[in-house]
């Protein structure tokens, strides 16, 4: 009985090896990670963080969009910016992308979504954006980043007022399209738009 129970645990642990592997080579454990981390993210228990103190965004750094041509971040002053650090390479960032293309459909004529890959290989991901089907701008850094958007974690997301102020600021993933950050998103615009008429 015992030596019955030991083989089906060998071939038990056996199968598991044999998937993880094959998911390994085959690059898809990145799209199963993410899979499952999707699936924590749908709980709604992971939030992005509001920044507490008072925090200026840094313009001065330059990105190049999927055709190649360069583009200013300062083009983007003035407006609400959703900015976002990935890669194809990333589990965390894989998962929250899905809620991230959600809330593009809902607030992307509103907010201008700058969603930078760090991908050296850049056909890989403008392969994975169109693969997926995700509408989003997908932009490469043509410049250092200043010290203001330095993290060594991605995903990483900041959002920034069209005053020029660091509203969110989330290391790791999170769910963004969700009636309280859409309310976010929208007072930062109806702020922008009181200031202009005063």
């Amino acid at each position: 009985m015992a030596k019955k129970t030991y083989k089906r645990e060998l071939t038990e642990w056996l199968i598991i090896v044999v998937v993880g592997l094959t998911l390994y080579f085959t690059g898809l454990h990145t799209e199963a990670i993410g899979l499952l981390q999707r699936g924590l993210l749908a709980t709604g228990i992971i939030q992005p963080n509001k920044v507490e103190e008072d925090k200026s965004a840094d313009y001065n750094f330059l990105l190049t969009d999927i055709n190649g041509e360069e583009v200013s971040f300062s083009e983007f002053k003035n407006q609400t910016v959703f900015l976002n650090f990935w890669a194809t390479w990333c589990p965390p960032c894989i998962a929250e992308m899905p809620d991230i293309d959600d809330l593009y459909q809902k607030k992307g004529s509103e907010v201008s979504f700058v969603m930078i890959s760090l991908d050296e290989n850049r056909i890989k991901a403008k392969e994975f954006v169109e693969h997926k089907g995700y509408d989003f701008p997908i932009y490469y850094l043509k410049t250092g980043l200043p010290k203001t958007y330095s993290t060594s974690s991605i995903p990483t997301t900041y959002v920034i007022s069209p005053a020029g102020q660091m509203v969110v600021e989330n290391h790791g993933m999170a769910k963004y399209d969700t009636e309280n950050f859409r309310d976010l998103l929208d007072e930062l615009n109806q702020s922008a738009n009181t200031s202009l008429a005063n």
